[in-house]
């Protein structure tokens, strides 16, 4: 049986996320990902001050996303974040659903790749720390 390498967490957009045209503004969906992700990559024992200890960073190296529907202020949203590759790198789907209805509002996905902390080289495998904290028997 494949572990659940997903997480849900439940938020409401507050005032100061919204824009002009009192919609959430497009730039704070990527930290309602990014708050998805801390969530997720917790569940593991492996979020940033970990990747940091074990000499790795990871940095986003590509980010995409696609608005379907806008969210407004104080509307209960669901963020589900999903590892969905881990071998060379990792790459996180997320979905922003309406909590009420389920409407997909927004989706979108991240490309995180393991560099060497102490001398900034690229590895081009996911290191052995992140199978092991994924619990996977690395090949």
């Amino acid at each position: 049986m494949r572990a659940d390498f997903s997480c849900e967490i439940e938020l409401s957009p507050a005032f100061h996320d919204l824009d002009p045209m009192v919609v959430v503004w497009h730039g704070h969906y990527l930290k309602y990902f990014e708050i998805a992700r801390c969530a997720l990559l917790q569940r593991f024992n492996y979020d940033y001050p970990q990747m940091r200890d074990s000499g790795y960073v990871w940095p986003v190296v590509d980010l995409r996303t696609k608005y379907v529907r806008p969210a407004h202020f104080q509307q209960k949203i669901v963020v589900r974040a999903q590892i969905v590759e881990w071998e060379n790198r990792l790459k996180i789907e997320y979905q922003i659903r309406d909590a009420a209805s389920g409407q997909v509002l927004t989706k979108g996905h991240t490309i995180q790749v393991a560099v060497k902390a102490d001398t900034g080289e690229m590895s081009f495998v996911s290191p052995p720390i992140l199978f092991e904290r994924l619990g996977i028997a690395n090949a």
